[in-house]
């Protein structure tokens, strides 16, 4: 089901049910870009502690926008054993534009194209996105609004909104009392923003909000007069319903927030960090609050792609590089409890994902994200009871007790390209498991760069490099078996000479402090010396 702006309000009541209703919700977001075409020091890098990463990754997140969300909501359907039901949603956002608020964002080339080739309908995005804002947007525009002191902001929100006011006051020219004229296709809060402009220019108009558009009637002062005195539809509340629209998808958010259920999704670490700067508040520039932050919002979040990560090798599956192929294999043959886990149907909302793939639709992702999560903590599950081979299979699986065996992965957060493979959430991240640093020592290769070293060993294996000094760089890879072929190709090379990197005996600093403390120590014996010889 696709939810734009449009259709967003009316189907609030429907969403917060389901969602009230879940076992668990799987998600899925699409951005105007990934990362920021950042260089040297700025990118990620395999040298970054999280705290590092997080604060080069925290710019593209402030510099990119979400354009589509996708929700999946999984229930367990009643008197059916281990069966669930997924209501996929697909959201269109587009950042609020009101009053004050005038967001800014970029488009990155390689995701543009990368979205367009899946078919992503950008009209939908653009011109019937639903607003959203953070919370501290939130109080400025609350405050404004109530306030009375508000004022139209884009060139053209104020052309639009000129060219309606020339098209009443034309109308009012010929009209009687009692007339009244539709305004069409004005829709949302930029309706209300429509009639504020109208009631507060014109003041024998009274305006109310219809299926069909604006509609403005014409009346006399006195009845203006008691219209809004008494009238429901008066400023008060009708401020009220302003703020209720601007907010917009902030408005799902805090419902999702509320109902506390597990939040599953894969490799969601730039999910988080946009969910909490677009709808939560800005990213804070404190690691450590960041985590607090994302674990008090969603006290149980599970990353199905560090779940697979881990177990995948040990139970010899094939290779796999996205989510989709996860999926695939998860509900093949290959899995030795393909028949006897759980059944996931979807609902009438969304039968299209029944008879077709959909891949980078944020609904469809989000739908594979639960998937694949039921099918690997049923596997778990079953391993861990000792019937994998199919004897004895299990006859009532519910989904607190996957939760139970996916225990050791919740608030687990994959890390792509960092010092530590994940981030944990709920406590202190846990030590680094990378191959060892290694150290390259050039010769006869004058004025090199860190940019020549990466082109030096590409062909063989993929390294970050990092300058240790003018003659020396850090290596360091992700692979074991990468930082074994390297030490044994090059150890012997006559002009690029690799070794194991040991802290104490090449570091700059460490030999620097060596070489003051034995100056220092040749003083004072020398001084101790010519002491003694004195007569």
């Amino acid at each position: 089901m696709d939810v734009g702006a449009d259709e967003f309000e009316q189907s609030l009541p429907l969403l917060e049910e389901l969602v009230l209703g879940a076992d668990f919700v799987g998600l899925d977001i699409e951005f105007t870009g990934l990362r920021s075409n950042l260089t040297g020091p700025q990118q990620i890098s395999l040298f970054d502690l999280p705290s590092e990463w997080y604060l080069k990754t925290r710019q593209s997140v402030q510099q990119f926008t979400i354009c589509q969300i996708g929700l999946s909501v999984f229930s367990s359907m009643e008197g059916e054993s281990n069966k669930y039901v997924a209501h996929s949603c697909n959201f269109f956002l587009f950042p609020t534009t009101f009053g004050i608020l005038d967001s800014e964002f970029s488009f990155q080339a390689s995701s543009v194209q990368f979205l367009n080739q899946y078919g992503f309908d950008y009209n939908k995005f653009l011109k019937n996105g639903i607003p959203y804002m953070n919370e501290e947007q939130e109080k400025k525009i609350k405050h404004n609004i109530l306030c009375g002191n508000w004022r139209v902001r884009s060139a053209l929100d104020k052309d639009q909104i000129k060219v309606v006011i020339d098209e009443v006051t034309r109308w009012l020219q010929l009209a009687e009392e009692g007339d009244w004229l539709t305004l069409p296709g004005i829709a949302g809060f930029q309706a209300f923003e429509v009639q504020l402009v109208l009631r507060q220019a014109l003041p024998n108009i009274w305006t109310v909000q219809r299926e069909e558009g604006v509609v403005v009637k014409k009346v006399s002062k006195q009845h203006r007069w008691y219209l809004e005195n008494t009238s429901c539809d008066r400023a008060s509340c009708w401020r009220e319903k302003i703020l209720l629209s601007a907010r917009g998808f902030s408005v799902f958010f805090q419902m999702l927030v509320k109902a506390q259920k597990p939040l599953v999704g894969h490799n969601m670490m730039m999910d988080l960090l946009h969910l909490h700067e677009k709808f939560f508040r800005p990213l804070p520039e404190s690691y450590d609050q960041f985590k607090q932050n994302i674990h008090s919002l969603f006290p149980v979040i599970i990353d199905t792609k560090n779940v697979t990560k881990d177990i995948w090798k040990e139970l010899n599956f094939p290779r796999v590089s996205n989510l989709s192929e996860v999926y695939e294999v998860l509900n093949s043959d290959l899995n030795p409890t393909k028949n006897s886990g759980p059944v996931i149907v979807h609902s009438n909302s969304c039968e299209k994902y029944v008879q077709m793939k959909c891949p980078h639709e944020a609904a469809y992702d989000a739908f594979l994200c639960g998937s694949v999560l039921l099918k690997v903590a049923h596997l778990l599950l079953e391993r861990m009871q000792g019937r994998v081979r199919g004897i004895d299979p299990i006859s009532e699986s519910t989904f607190p007790q996957y939760l139970d065996v996916l225990a050791p992965y919740v608030n687990q957060v994959n890390l792509i390209r960092a010092g530590v493979p994940k981030i944990n959430f709920s406590g202190p991240d846990y030590p680094s498991i990378r191959p060892p640093i290694l150290i390259l020592s050039v010769s006869k290769w004058p004025g090199v760069t860190e940019q020549q070293v990466y082109r030096e060993f590409q062909n063989l294996c993929k390294f970050d490099v990092r300058r240790l000094t003018r003659s020396q760089f850090l290596l360091l890879t992700n692979k074991f078996k990468d930082a074994r072929n390297i030490l044994k190709e090059y150890r012997s090379h006559p002009t690029l000479q690799v070794s194991l990197y040991r802290y104490w005996r090449h570091s700059p600093n460490v030999n620097c402090l060596l070489q003051v403390c034995g100056i220092v120590t040749t003083w004072a014996l020398l001084t101790f010396i010519l002491g003694r010889s004195c007569p």
